[in-house]
């Protein structure tokens, strides 16, 4: 049995659907319809997880690890591609969790209101204030460097460009933080993330 990812075009599972993609395993995919719970393949999806929401990944032994952060440092760990998690003790690995986790609280949740219909305009107001400072931080952490961490694309780079996919959907110019544009372009151009974009139908093949 290989990896099965299930996942919602352009989810936060886009993110270890690029590190599956950059770390060259064997995997296949299952689109998750996200108010129905059901699979492309007529699956019940909460019956693969009972939190029912995306990413969650079956490994081979055909029990399935959910959260996009576990996820992505399980494939990380995986691949032959020691950089892609860091390698294990060394301080870069600890600075790619902690980018992980800043990204997780920070800007991963910090989209939510604008994601949900139901949030009054202030609260949409108070989430694009609160990522417009956020943003401004990690242009000024990132600096003139090419990935998040060292010289390397890691799992922290699949997860950032995700989330910066996102800013085009709720009408946040990104190009107001030019190292994030030019980095999310860059991002963009590898192939495994046209890969992963490509299936999700999130750009055109």
């Amino acid at each position: 049995m290989s990896l099965t990812l299930y996942y919602m075009p352009g989810a936060c599972s886009l993110a270890p659907h690029i590190a599956l993609q950059e770390a060259g395993l064997k995997f296949a995919t299952l689109r998750v319809d996200g108010k129905s719970k059901t699979t492309a393949d007529g699956q019940d999806f909460l019956r693969v997880s009972d939190k029912g929401y995306v990413p969650a990944l079956r490994l081979e032994d055909g029990s399935v690890l959910t959260e996009c952060i576990a996820i992505l440092q399980y494939v990380g760990d995986q691949s032959a591609n020691s950089k892609l998690s860091a390698p294990t003790g060394g301080v870069s690995r600890y600075r790619v969790a902690e980018w992980l986790g800043y990204i997780s609280t920070e800007l991963h949740k910090g989209f939510a209101p604008l994601f949900t219909p139901a949030a009054a305009d202030a609260e949409k107001q108070r989430a694009l204030e609160g990522l417009d400072k956020k943003f401004a931080w990690t242009q000024n952490a990132m600096g003139e460097r090419q990935f998040l961490v060292g010289d390397a694309f890691t799992v922290a780079d699949a997860y950032l460009f995700t989330v910066l996919v996102w800013t085009a959907f709720v009408g946040i110019d990104l190009g107001r933080w030019p190292t994030l544009k030019k980095y999310h372009t860059a991002i963009g151009a590898r192939p495994g993330v046209i890969a992963a974009m490509t299936t999700e139908g999130l750009i055109k093949p």
